[in-house]
Formats: C-alpha cells, structure tokens, sequence
C-alpha cells in the first residue's frame, strides 16, 4: 500500500500552516483512497517537549500511521547541481526513490535543482524554488510538487507564477528555496553547476 507523508514545522509548540498540510492530506485521501471522510490533524500532534523548532513526520494512508517528532536543523543549501529530469511526483509519497537517485548524483554539490528536459525550472529534491526578477519573487509554474508554503505565498500575492528558464537563473537577483521547515530562505552567493 502507498504511504504519503506531511512534514510540520512546530515551534513555540505551534504548528505553523497547519490548515494546509490538513487540506492537502484529505485531498490526498480522497483522490488515491476515495476517502470524503477529513481527518483534523490538530487531534494528532504531539505536544513537543520544549518550544524549539521540531519537524513533525505524520505518515498516512487511509488513516494516520506514525507520527514522529524530530529536532530539526536545516542542512545547508549554497551548491546546487543542476538535473534535467521528467520524473513525476504530484503527493507528497513515501516513495522518493526517483528523488533520492537523482540527489544521489549531485557529485559534491548541497543539493539538486530539476529542470524539465525542454529547460524549465522545477524543484529542489526537498523544496520549491523562487526567482527575484526585477525586483518581484516568482516561482516555476510547474513544479515537482506544490508545497504548502509556496501556496500560501502564491495566495498572499508575495509570488508570481512563471514558466523559468536556466537563463532567468542566470539573470535573477537573487534565489530562494521554501518549504514548510525552512520557510522561504534566500540563498547567499548561491552556485549552480551542471552535469
């Protein structure tokens, strides 16, 4: 049976964007399991034993299988290898075999950066991206997987979708990498190296 998962940041013992990993999760129970039935995952978060920043792990499938909590510390992130790629992955699932391959040939670098094989931006193995292109943030149009955090900032207006090349890298301002643990982060002197 496939497993899909839903990554929180708690901090402060509250579990930030809370509302959207729900709506996500019960989206995903519905299109894979035909499940209308929400689960309110506030019934299901533990209660960190301190207010530093945790990363709670909720597994699932028709229900709630694990939920784990985590002391979080973001690994770092300035040298990305890029990797044309057309690999799928539209839930949030257990299974990131695809994912973990293609991290696997990053040859030295941080992380990875996908980018369609017609050269498109994509993703990071691990987190959305976004480009500041004369003086607004904007985002691939058709990422690996839309985040959570991406959504909401789509929402807010603070991001705009675009279809990105290499060259608006190239050209960009600046670049920033968002998920739901490392919220939107610009990245210093970031260095992308093709393969």
């Amino acid at each position: 049976m496939e497993l899909f998962f839903e990554t929180l940041r708690i901090e402060h013992r509250i579990a930030h964007n809370l509302a959207a990993h729900t709506a996500r999760l019960n989206q995903t129970r519905h299109d894979v399991f035909g499940i209308h039935r929400s689960i309110d995952l506030a019934e299901h978060l533990p209660t960190p034993p301190d207010e530093d920043l945790y990363r709670c792990r909720i597994t699932y499938a028709q229900s709630i299988e694990r939920v784990e909590l985590l002391p979080y510390a973001p690994r770092p992130q300035r040298r990305f290898r890029i990797i044309r790629t057309d690999i799928a992955y539209p839930r949030k699932s257990t299974d990131r075999r695809e994912i973990d391959a293609l991290f696997a040939q990053r040859d030295g670098a941080d992380e990875i950066l996908m980018v369609s094989p017609d050269g498109y931006l994509r993703d990071t193995s691990i987190a959305n991206i976004a480009l500041r292109i004369r003086h607004r943030w904007f985002t691939p149009a058709d990422p690996l997987l839309p985040g959570t955090l991406r959504a909401k900032l789509l929402n807010e207006k603070h991001l705009d979708l675009a279809q990105l090349t290499l060259d608006d890298l190239k050209e960009a301002e600046a670049f920033a990498v968002m998920n739901a643990m490392r919220g939107f982060t610009i990245i210093d002197k970031a260095d992308f190296v093709a393969i």
